[in-house]
């Protein structure tokens, strides 16, 4: 039985993905290294140009711009010496880079299957883009609190008055 050249296409291009996937945690690592190694040093890091998916470019070049920017926005994002505020702050701008990717394959992608989850991606890491930057507000307002003087009570999630 002999695959047709679009499956043969269809499957590299799944490899590919599959691959960056699996490199993805290593270079997040990597990432934070640097990153700490600058914060360290209390390095400025300019805030990073917005990624622009435009058909101009080619994917690889999207891919690319893709990844400078995500990688800008996890080195420049604030480590506090705070599991939690830190994690957030370095998940933001992955997730962005995934939305980022997402978007350019849906410029270039043909594989109705890798467009939908292009799609799926997009909507997910929007909406916890969201969740972590209520999160963050929440935060910085118990923060604020704290230092007023105030007491700020805290409700468990869920429970109504």
């Amino acid at each position: 039985m002999h695959l047709s050249t679009g499956r043969l296409r269809r499957g590299n291009r799944l490899r590919q993905i599959l691959l960056g996937a699996a490199l993805l945690p290593g270079l997040c690592a990597f990432a934070q290294q640097e990153h700490s190694a600058h914060a360290s040093g209390h390095e400025a890091v300019s805030a990073p140009a917005p990624f622009v998916a435009s058909s101009a470019h080619s994917f690889a070049e999207l891919m690319d711009q893709a990844m400078r920017v995500m990688d800008q926005g996890m080195r420049a994002a604030p480590m506090q010496g705070d599991p939690d505020q830190d994690f957030v702050s370095m998940m933001i701008p992955h997730h962005q880079g995934a939305v980022d990717m997402a978007k350019a394959l849906l410029l270039n992608g043909t594989d109705p299957e890798m467009r939908n989850l292009a799609l799926a991606i997009i909507t997910e890491q929007q909406n916890e883009i969201r969740l972590m930057r209520a999160w963050q507000q929440r935060q910085a307002e118990r923060a604020s609190g704290s230092q007023d003087g105030a007491q700020v009570p805290v409700q468990p999630e869920g429970a109504t008055r």
